[in-house]
Protein backbone atom coordinates (compact mmCIF):
# COMPACT_ATOMS: atom_id res chain seq x y z
CA UNK A 1 0.00 0.00 0.00
CA UNK A 2 2.77 2.67 0.54
CA UNK A 3 4.54 2.29 -2.78
CA UNK A 4 0.60 3.74 -4.13
CA UNK A 5 0.49 6.95 -1.73
CA UNK A 6 1.28 9.08 -4.45
CA UNK A 7 -1.69 8.29 -6.37
CA UNK A 8 -3.96 7.59 -3.57
CA UNK A 9 -3.40 11.24 -2.49
CA UNK A 10 -5.37 12.44 -5.56
CA UNK A 11 -7.94 9.17 -5.91
CA UNK A 12 -9.06 9.27 -1.95
CA UNK A 13 -10.90 12.95 -2.57
CA UNK A 14 -11.64 12.27 -6.05
CA UNK A 15 -13.48 9.36 -5.14
CA UNK A 16 -14.94 10.66 -1.92
CA UNK A 17 -16.65 12.96 -4.07
CA UNK A 18 -18.44 10.21 -5.86
CA UNK A 19 -19.59 8.72 -2.72
CA UNK A 20 -20.90 11.67 -1.50
CA UNK A 21 -23.60 11.38 -3.98
CA UNK A 22 -24.85 8.08 -2.38
CA UNK A 23 -24.96 9.16 1.20
CA UNK A 24 -26.75 12.42 0.52
CA UNK A 25 -27.57 13.48 4.27
CA UNK A 26 -25.92 16.57 4.59
CA UNK A 27 -24.22 16.25 8.50
CA UNK A 28 -23.07 12.89 7.07
CA UNK A 29 -21.49 13.83 3.87
CA UNK A 30 -19.36 16.35 6.00
CA UNK A 31 -18.36 14.05 8.75
CA UNK A 32 -17.25 11.71 5.64
CA UNK A 33 -15.73 14.57 3.37
CA UNK A 34 -14.14 15.32 6.80
CA UNK A 35 -12.25 11.76 7.45
CA UNK A 36 -11.31 11.53 3.99
CA UNK A 37 -9.47 15.09 4.37
CA UNK A 38 -7.50 13.83 7.32
CA UNK A 39 -6.91 10.51 5.22
CA UNK A 40 -5.45 12.92 2.81
CA UNK A 41 -3.14 14.06 5.16
CA UNK A 42 -1.84 10.95 6.81
CA UNK A 43 -0.74 10.62 3.32
CA UNK A 44 0.80 13.58 2.51
CA UNK A 45 2.61 13.32 6.12
CA UNK A 46 3.40 9.53 5.38
CA UNK A 47 4.55 10.83 1.99
CA UNK A 48 6.99 13.99 3.32
CA UNK A 49 8.92 11.45 5.89
CA UNK A 50 9.37 8.69 2.99
CA UNK A 51 10.94 11.44 0.94
CA UNK A 52 13.23 13.14 3.72
CA UNK A 53 14.22 9.81 4.47
CA UNK A 54 14.44 8.10 1.24
CA UNK A 55 14.89 10.67 -1.57
CA UNK A 56 12.52 11.45 -4.19
CA UNK A 57 9.49 8.71 -5.21
CA UNK A 58 8.60 8.22 -8.39
CA UNK A 59 5.33 6.51 -9.67
CA UNK A 60 4.32 5.35 -13.01
CA UNK A 61 0.74 5.32 -13.64
CA UNK A 62 -0.36 1.89 -15.26
CA UNK A 63 3.32 0.81 -14.83
CA UNK A 64 4.55 2.65 -17.71
CA UNK A 65 7.35 4.06 -17.87
CA UNK A 66 8.01 8.12 -18.50
CA UNK A 67 8.04 9.72 -21.08
CA UNK A 68 5.83 7.13 -22.44
CA UNK A 69 3.61 6.73 -19.50
CA UNK A 70 2.60 9.39 -16.50
CA UNK A 71 4.57 9.52 -13.60
CA UNK A 72 3.95 11.26 -10.47
CA UNK A 73 7.56 12.58 -8.78
CA UNK A 74 7.50 13.25 -5.10
CA UNK A 75 10.40 15.61 -4.14
CA UNK A 76 10.82 17.79 -0.61
CA UNK A 77 9.22 20.56 -2.44
CA UNK A 78 5.72 19.13 -3.71
CA UNK A 79 5.99 16.99 0.03
CA UNK A 80 5.75 19.57 1.24
CA UNK A 81 2.95 21.80 -0.64
CA UNK A 82 0.85 18.35 -0.12
CA UNK A 83 1.04 18.53 3.73
CA UNK A 84 0.20 22.32 3.88
CA UNK A 85 -2.63 21.79 1.35
CA UNK A 86 -4.32 18.46 2.82
CA UNK A 87 -3.73 19.90 6.33
CA UNK A 88 -5.45 22.96 5.98
CA UNK A 89 -8.41 21.82 4.25
CA UNK A 90 -8.72 18.82 7.11
CA UNK A 91 -8.84 22.10 9.72
CA UNK A 92 -10.92 24.24 7.70
CA UNK A 93 -13.59 21.38 7.28
CA UNK A 94 -13.91 21.04 11.32
CA UNK A 95 -15.53 24.19 11.11
CA UNK A 96 -17.81 23.81 7.30
CA UNK A 97 -21.09 21.73 8.48
CA UNK A 98 -21.58 24.66 11.03
CA UNK A 99 -20.33 27.66 8.66
CA UNK A 100 -22.14 26.85 5.66
CA UNK A 101 -26.15 26.97 7.68
CA UNK A 102 -26.60 30.38 7.55
CA UNK A 103 -24.76 31.04 4.04
CA UNK A 104 -25.93 28.09 1.68
CA UNK A 105 -29.24 26.83 1.18
CA UNK A 106 -29.56 23.27 2.64
CA UNK A 107 -30.27 21.64 -0.45
CA UNK A 108 -26.98 22.90 -1.65
CA UNK A 109 -24.72 20.85 0.79
CA UNK A 110 -23.93 18.17 -0.43
CA UNK A 111 -23.21 19.80 -3.54
CA UNK A 112 -20.98 21.91 -1.18
CA UNK A 113 -19.11 18.99 -0.23
CA UNK A 114 -18.47 17.33 -3.77
CA UNK A 115 -17.40 20.85 -5.45
CA UNK A 116 -14.94 20.87 -2.53
CA UNK A 117 -13.51 17.90 -2.97
CA UNK A 118 -13.08 18.17 -6.18
CA UNK A 119 -11.29 21.59 -5.63
CA UNK A 120 -9.22 19.53 -3.03
CA UNK A 121 -8.18 16.88 -5.70
CA UNK A 122 -7.09 19.41 -8.28
CA UNK A 123 -4.96 21.51 -6.30
CA UNK A 124 -3.13 18.26 -4.75
CA UNK A 125 -3.10 16.77 -8.07
CA UNK A 126 -1.20 19.97 -9.59
CA UNK A 127 1.33 19.45 -7.22
CA UNK A 128 1.58 15.91 -7.15
CA UNK A 129 1.99 15.14 -10.98
CA UNK A 130 4.80 15.19 -13.35
CA UNK A 131 3.51 15.41 -16.64
CA UNK A 132 2.72 19.12 -17.61
CA UNK A 133 -0.29 18.39 -19.54
CA UNK A 134 -2.06 16.89 -16.31
CA UNK A 135 -1.18 20.17 -14.58
CA UNK A 136 -3.58 21.66 -16.90
CA UNK A 137 -6.38 18.88 -16.42
CA UNK A 138 -6.04 19.44 -12.78
CA UNK A 139 -5.82 23.09 -12.74
CA UNK A 140 -9.24 23.43 -14.74
CA UNK A 141 -10.54 20.74 -12.00
CA UNK A 142 -9.70 22.57 -9.53
CA UNK A 143 -10.67 26.00 -10.77
CA UNK A 144 -14.34 25.39 -12.43
CA UNK A 145 -14.98 23.71 -8.47
CA UNK A 146 -14.20 26.89 -7.44
CA UNK A 147 -15.72 29.32 -9.84
CA UNK A 148 -18.63 27.29 -8.37
CA UNK A 149 -18.27 27.38 -4.92
CA UNK A 150 -17.79 30.83 -5.07
CA UNK A 151 -21.35 31.48 -6.91
CA UNK A 152 -22.80 29.80 -3.55
CA UNK A 153 -22.48 32.91 -2.07
CA UNK A 154 -26.19 34.26 -0.81
CA UNK A 155 -25.10 38.02 -1.40
CA UNK A 156 -25.74 38.25 -5.12
CA UNK A 157 -22.45 39.87 -5.70
CA UNK A 158 -20.88 36.88 -5.74
CA UNK A 159 -22.07 35.48 -8.96
CA UNK A 160 -20.35 38.43 -10.79
CA UNK A 161 -17.23 38.00 -8.40
CA UNK A 162 -17.53 33.89 -9.68
CA UNK A 163 -17.56 35.64 -13.11
CA UNK A 164 -14.80 37.50 -12.79
CA UNK A 165 -12.73 35.05 -11.49
CA UNK A 166 -14.21 32.86 -14.15
CA UNK A 167 -12.79 34.57 -17.38
CA UNK A 168 -9.27 35.64 -15.23
CA UNK A 169 -8.92 32.03 -14.69
CA UNK A 170 -9.80 30.83 -18.06
CA UNK A 171 -7.69 33.53 -19.79
CA UNK A 172 -5.00 32.29 -17.25
CA UNK A 173 -5.51 28.57 -18.09
CA UNK A 174 -5.66 29.12 -21.71
CA UNK A 175 -2.44 30.55 -21.45
CA UNK A 176 -0.92 27.76 -19.67
CA UNK A 177 -2.24 25.33 -22.06
CA UNK A 178 -0.73 27.18 -25.35
CA UNK A 179 2.62 27.08 -23.57
CA UNK A 180 2.55 23.76 -22.77
CA UNK A 181 1.72 23.27 -26.70
CA UNK A 182 4.28 25.22 -27.91
CA UNK A 183 7.34 22.99 -25.67
CA UNK A 184 5.61 20.06 -27.01
CA UNK A 185 5.65 20.87 -30.66
CA UNK A 186 9.60 21.69 -29.63
CA UNK A 187 10.61 19.35 -27.54
CA UNK A 188 7.94 15.99 -28.28
CA UNK A 189 7.32 15.74 -24.36
CA UNK A 190 5.37 16.26 -21.91
CA UNK A 191 7.33 14.96 -18.71
CA UNK A 192 8.53 17.39 -16.84
CA UNK A 193 11.91 16.00 -15.70
CA UNK A 194 12.48 14.60 -19.75
CA UNK A 195 11.57 18.20 -20.54
CA UNK A 196 14.48 19.27 -18.21
CA UNK A 197 16.75 17.68 -20.71
CA UNK A 198 15.88 18.67 -24.01
CA UNK A 199 14.72 22.45 -23.39
CA UNK A 200 18.21 23.47 -23.10
CA UNK A 201 18.51 22.78 -26.74
CA UNK A 202 16.06 24.32 -28.21
CA UNK A 203 15.87 26.94 -25.39
CA UNK A 204 16.55 30.14 -27.83
CA UNK A 205 14.50 29.78 -30.37
CA UNK A 206 11.67 32.04 -30.36
CA UNK A 207 8.48 29.38 -29.51
CA UNK A 208 10.23 28.36 -26.64
CA UNK A 209 10.61 32.25 -25.51
CA UNK A 210 6.34 32.63 -26.68
CA UNK A 211 5.99 29.18 -24.21
CA UNK A 212 7.91 30.99 -21.52
CA UNK A 213 6.39 34.07 -21.48
CA UNK A 214 2.37 32.49 -22.35
CA UNK A 215 3.12 29.88 -19.11
CA UNK A 216 4.31 32.72 -16.54
CA UNK A 217 1.82 35.11 -17.51
CA UNK A 218 -0.92 32.24 -16.91
CA UNK A 219 0.66 31.42 -13.49
CA UNK A 220 0.60 34.86 -12.65
CA UNK A 221 -3.18 35.23 -13.13
CA UNK A 222 -3.45 32.33 -11.28
CA UNK A 223 -1.52 33.38 -8.14
CA UNK A 224 -3.04 36.98 -8.54
CA UNK A 225 0.32 38.76 -8.59
CA UNK A 226 -0.29 42.45 -8.64
CA UNK A 227 -1.02 43.97 -11.60
CA UNK A 228 -3.27 40.55 -12.24
CA UNK A 229 -5.15 40.62 -9.14
CA UNK A 230 -8.28 41.96 -9.55
CA UNK A 231 -10.26 38.79 -9.40
CA UNK A 232 -8.98 38.00 -6.33
CA UNK A 233 -10.78 40.84 -3.77
CA UNK A 234 -14.18 39.96 -4.39
CA UNK A 235 -13.88 36.30 -5.04
CA UNK A 236 -12.94 36.17 -1.15
CA UNK A 237 -14.86 39.09 -0.15
CA UNK A 238 -18.29 37.81 -1.35
CA UNK A 239 -18.00 33.77 -1.42
CA UNK A 240 -18.96 32.05 1.72
CA UNK A 241 -16.89 32.40 4.40
CA UNK A 242 -15.57 28.60 4.64
CA UNK A 243 -14.57 28.75 0.98
CA UNK A 244 -13.01 31.91 1.62
CA UNK A 245 -10.60 30.29 4.19
CA UNK A 246 -10.00 27.27 1.80
CA UNK A 247 -8.85 29.32 -1.05
CA UNK A 248 -6.97 31.79 0.92
CA UNK A 249 -5.05 29.22 3.09
CA UNK A 250 -4.26 27.02 -0.59
CA UNK A 251 -4.79 28.59 -3.89
CA UNK A 252 -2.75 30.86 -4.27
CA UNK A 253 0.27 28.21 -2.82
CA UNK A 254 -0.17 25.75 -5.53
CA UNK A 255 0.43 28.79 -8.17
CA UNK A 256 3.58 29.82 -6.44
CA UNK A 257 4.51 26.03 -6.40
CA UNK A 258 3.51 26.19 -10.48
CA UNK A 259 6.19 28.75 -10.67
CA UNK A 260 8.92 27.71 -8.73
CA UNK A 261 8.75 23.81 -10.66
CA UNK A 262 8.67 25.55 -14.11
CA UNK A 263 11.43 28.16 -13.24
CA UNK A 264 13.93 25.82 -11.75
CA UNK A 265 12.75 22.00 -12.45
CA UNK A 266 11.38 22.56 -15.95
CA UNK A 267 13.67 25.82 -17.26
CA UNK A 268 16.35 25.61 -15.45
CA UNK A 269 17.34 29.21 -13.67
CA UNK A 270 19.67 30.21 -15.82
CA UNK A 271 16.76 30.17 -18.15
CA UNK A 272 14.98 32.01 -16.23
CA UNK A 273 16.66 34.76 -14.69
CA UNK A 274 19.65 35.08 -16.91
CA UNK A 275 18.42 34.87 -20.49
CA UNK A 276 14.93 36.79 -19.77
CA UNK A 277 15.06 39.79 -17.18
CA UNK A 278 12.36 37.63 -14.73
CA UNK A 279 14.26 38.90 -11.68
CA UNK A 280 14.25 42.39 -12.32
CA UNK A 281 10.62 42.47 -13.09
CA UNK A 282 9.42 40.04 -10.33
CA UNK A 283 11.22 42.48 -7.94
CA UNK A 284 9.31 45.16 -9.24
CA UNK A 285 6.03 43.96 -9.28
CA UNK A 286 6.16 42.09 -5.87
CA UNK A 287 7.37 45.63 -4.32
CA UNK A 288 4.52 47.76 -5.74
CA UNK A 289 2.04 44.66 -5.07
CA UNK A 290 2.99 44.86 -1.28
CA UNK A 291 2.55 48.53 -1.23
CA UNK A 292 -0.33 49.35 -3.30
CA UNK A 293 -1.98 46.10 -1.98
CA UNK A 294 -1.22 47.29 1.61
CA UNK A 295 -2.72 50.84 0.94
CA UNK A 296 -5.99 49.79 -0.74
CA UNK A 297 -6.30 47.52 2.33
CA UNK A 298 -5.99 50.16 4.97
CA UNK A 299 -9.20 52.19 2.98
CA UNK A 300 -11.80 49.28 3.37
CA UNK A 301 -15.08 49.01 5.04
CA UNK A 302 -15.44 45.44 4.44
CA UNK A 303 -13.12 43.14 6.67
CA UNK A 304 -13.00 40.36 3.94
CA UNK A 305 -12.14 43.01 1.47
CA UNK A 306 -9.32 44.34 3.63
CA UNK A 307 -7.76 40.17 4.26
CA UNK A 308 -8.34 39.95 0.50
CA UNK A 309 -5.78 42.39 -0.33
CA UNK A 310 -3.23 41.87 2.30
CA UNK A 311 -2.83 38.30 0.48
CA UNK A 312 -2.02 40.16 -2.56
CA UNK A 313 0.51 42.48 -0.36
CA UNK A 314 1.69 38.70 0.71
CA UNK A 315 2.46 37.25 -2.29
CA UNK A 316 4.30 39.90 -3.12
CA UNK A 317 6.51 38.90 -0.45
CA UNK A 318 6.33 35.77 -1.86
CA UNK A 319 7.62 37.13 -5.07
CA UNK A 320 10.18 39.05 -3.87
CA UNK A 321 11.80 36.26 -2.21
CA UNK A 322 11.61 34.04 -5.01
CA UNK A 323 13.28 36.65 -7.28
CA UNK A 324 16.16 37.19 -5.17
CA UNK A 325 17.32 33.82 -6.73
CA UNK A 326 19.59 32.45 -3.84
CA UNK A 327 18.80 29.38 -1.61
CA UNK A 328 17.91 31.54 1.11
CA UNK A 329 15.51 34.04 -0.79
CA UNK A 330 13.48 30.74 -2.16
CA UNK A 331 13.43 29.09 1.44
CA UNK A 332 11.96 32.43 2.83
CA UNK A 333 9.27 32.47 -0.08
CA UNK A 334 8.53 28.48 1.16
CA UNK A 335 8.40 29.63 4.59
CA UNK A 336 6.09 32.20 3.74
CA UNK A 337 3.89 30.01 1.95
CA UNK A 338 4.34 27.60 4.78
CA UNK A 339 3.44 30.22 7.62
CA UNK A 340 0.73 32.29 5.44
CA UNK A 341 -1.68 29.96 5.00
CA UNK A 342 -1.74 29.80 8.54
CA UNK A 343 -1.84 33.27 9.18
CA UNK A 344 -4.73 34.02 6.79
CA UNK A 345 -6.67 30.55 7.74
CA UNK A 346 -6.87 31.83 11.10
CA UNK A 347 -8.11 35.22 10.16
CA UNK A 348 -10.62 33.87 7.51
CA UNK A 349 -11.85 31.25 10.08
CA UNK A 350 -12.72 33.53 13.13
CA UNK A 351 -14.01 36.21 10.01
CA UNK A 352 -16.40 33.12 9.18
CA UNK A 353 -17.23 33.50 13.22
CA UNK A 354 -18.16 36.80 13.01
CA UNK A 355 -20.41 36.22 9.72
CA UNK A 356 -21.81 33.31 11.75
CA UNK A 357 -23.23 35.58 14.54
CA UNK A 358 -23.54 39.05 13.35
CA UNK A 359 -24.49 38.30 9.57
CA UNK A 360 -21.78 41.05 8.58
CA UNK A 361 -18.21 41.27 8.09
CA UNK A 362 -18.93 45.60 7.61
CA UNK A 363 -16.50 47.21 9.95
CA UNK A 364 -18.88 49.28 11.93
CA UNK A 365 -20.37 46.13 12.71
CA UNK A 366 -16.98 45.19 15.10
CA UNK A 367 -18.22 47.55 17.37
CA UNK A 368 -18.05 45.96 21.03
CA UNK A 369 -16.91 42.69 19.53
CA UNK A 370 -13.74 42.65 21.41
CA UNK A 371 -16.27 42.34 24.62
CA UNK A 372 -18.76 40.53 23.39
CA UNK A 373 -16.79 37.50 21.10
CA UNK A 374 -13.60 38.19 23.26
CA UNK A 375 -12.38 34.77 22.28
CA UNK A 376 -12.81 34.89 18.73
CA UNK A 377 -11.48 38.59 18.35
CA UNK A 378 -8.44 37.45 20.53
CA UNK A 379 -7.43 35.18 17.73
CA UNK A 380 -7.62 38.24 15.02
CA UNK A 381 -5.44 40.12 16.93
CA UNK A 382 -2.77 37.47 17.48
CA UNK A 383 -3.45 36.40 13.75
CA UNK A 384 -2.99 39.93 13.11
CA UNK A 385 0.15 40.61 14.70
CA UNK A 386 1.26 37.67 12.90
CA UNK A 387 0.74 39.11 9.69
CA UNK A 388 2.74 42.20 10.41
CA UNK A 389 5.46 39.95 11.34
CA UNK A 390 5.38 40.61 15.35
CA UNK A 391 8.58 38.51 17.07
CA UNK A 392 7.14 35.16 18.22
CA UNK A 393 4.69 34.66 15.47
CA UNK A 394 5.02 33.09 12.12
CA UNK A 395 5.25 35.93 10.44
CA UNK A 396 8.53 37.07 12.21
CA UNK A 397 10.04 34.10 10.79
CA UNK A 398 8.99 34.63 6.94
CA UNK A 399 10.26 38.35 7.24
CA UNK A 400 13.45 37.41 9.36
CA UNK A 401 14.65 35.14 6.41
CA UNK A 402 13.44 37.28 3.51
CA UNK A 403 15.12 40.18 4.81
CA UNK A 404 18.50 38.19 5.69
CA UNK A 405 18.03 36.95 1.99
CA UNK A 406 18.05 40.37 0.82
CA UNK A 407 21.35 41.48 2.49
CA UNK A 408 23.24 38.51 1.65
CA UNK A 409 22.41 39.11 -2.24
CA UNK A 410 23.53 43.12 -1.42
CA UNK A 411 19.51 43.89 -1.65
CA UNK A 412 19.39 46.58 1.46
CA UNK A 413 16.74 48.86 -0.23
CA UNK A 414 14.72 45.98 -0.74
CA UNK A 415 15.38 45.12 2.88
CA UNK A 416 14.26 48.33 4.05
CA UNK A 417 11.60 48.77 1.51
CA UNK A 418 10.05 44.86 3.24
CA UNK A 419 10.36 46.59 6.52
CA UNK A 420 8.10 49.75 5.41
CA UNK A 421 5.42 47.03 3.97
CA UNK A 422 5.30 45.50 7.01
CA UNK A 423 4.49 48.77 9.00
CA UNK A 424 1.17 49.31 6.70
CA UNK A 425 0.25 46.41 7.73
CA UNK A 426 0.19 48.20 11.27
CA UNK A 427 -1.81 50.39 10.53
CA UNK A 428 -5.18 48.05 8.75
CA UNK A 429 -4.85 45.51 11.66
CA UNK A 430 -4.92 48.51 13.69
CA UNK A 431 -8.69 49.61 12.05
CA UNK A 432 -9.88 46.48 13.49
CA UNK A 433 -8.55 46.76 16.94
CA UNK A 434 -9.53 49.95 17.52
CA UNK A 435 -13.33 49.27 16.44
CA UNK A 436 -14.03 46.61 18.38
CA UNK A 437 -12.06 47.10 21.45
CA UNK A 438 -12.00 51.08 21.68
CA UNK A 439 -15.40 51.46 20.58
CA UNK A 440 -19.05 50.69 22.37
CA UNK A 441 -21.56 48.96 20.99
CA UNK A 442 -24.43 51.10 19.19
CA UNK A 443 -27.34 51.61 21.52
CA UNK A 444 -30.09 49.45 21.18
CA UNK A 445 -28.15 46.51 19.52
CA UNK A 446 -28.61 42.92 19.81
CA UNK A 447 -26.05 41.15 22.24
CA UNK A 448 -23.73 38.94 20.07
CA UNK A 449 -22.63 35.47 21.86
CA UNK A 450 -19.16 34.32 21.52
CA UNK A 451 -18.62 31.81 18.24
CA UNK A 452 -19.59 28.06 18.62
CA UNK A 453 -16.94 25.48 19.82
CA UNK A 454 -17.37 24.00 15.90
CA UNK A 455 -15.42 27.49 15.01
CA UNK A 456 -13.02 27.92 17.75
CA UNK A 457 -11.62 24.69 17.96
CA UNK A 458 -10.17 25.37 14.13
CA UNK A 459 -9.76 28.80 14.86
CA UNK A 460 -7.71 28.24 18.01
CA UNK A 461 -5.85 25.38 16.09
CA UNK A 462 -4.36 28.02 13.77
CA UNK A 463 -3.51 30.57 16.12
CA UNK A 464 -1.76 28.09 18.35
CA UNK A 465 0.36 26.72 14.90
CA UNK A 466 1.19 30.76 14.68
CA UNK A 467 2.91 30.88 17.70
CA UNK A 468 4.26 27.44 17.73
CA UNK A 469 5.85 27.46 14.53
CA UNK A 470 6.93 30.97 15.27
CA UNK A 471 9.16 29.92 18.43
CA UNK A 472 10.42 26.58 17.27
CA UNK A 473 10.84 27.20 13.75
CA UNK A 474 13.19 23.49 13.51
CA UNK A 475 10.74 21.72 11.14
CA UNK A 476 9.56 24.23 8.58
CA UNK A 477 12.92 25.59 8.37
CA UNK A 478 14.94 22.19 7.66
CA UNK A 479 12.22 20.97 5.14
CA UNK A 480 11.97 24.34 3.71
CA UNK A 481 15.63 24.90 3.40
CA UNK A 482 16.17 21.23 2.39
CA UNK A 483 13.92 22.02 -0.73
CA UNK A 484 15.54 25.03 -1.56
CA UNK A 485 19.26 23.71 -1.73
CA UNK A 486 17.68 20.44 -3.68
CA UNK A 487 15.92 22.88 -6.19
CA UNK A 488 19.36 24.40 -6.80
CA UNK A 489 21.08 22.00 -7.20
CA UNK A 490 22.47 21.12 -3.64
CA UNK A 491 21.74 17.86 -1.49
CA UNK A 492 18.39 18.22 0.14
Amino acid sequence: MLTHLPILQVIVPLMAAALCLILRHPRLVWMFTLSMSGLTFLISAALLQQVVTSGTIIYELGGWEAPWGIEYRIDLLNAYLLLIISAMSTVVLIAAQTSIENEIPKDRHVLFYILYLLSLTGMLGIVATGDVFNVFVFLEISSLSAYALIAMGKDRRALWAAYQYLIMGTIGATFILIAVGLIYQMTGTLNMADLAERLPEVAHTRTVFAAFAFLIVGICLKLALFPLHLWLPNAYAYAPSIVTVFLAATATKVAVYLLIRFTFSVFDLSFSFTTLPLQTLFVILGLIGIFAASITAIYQRNVKHLFAYSSVAQIGYMIVGYSIGTATGLMATLLHVFNHALMKGALFLALGAVMYRVGSVQLNQFHGLGRQMPITMAAIVIGGLSLIGVPLTVGFVSKWYLILAALENGWWPVAVLILLGSLLAIVYVWRIVEVAYFREAEAGSIPVKEAPMAFLLPIWLLVAANIYFGVDTQLTVSVAGAASQSLFGGSP
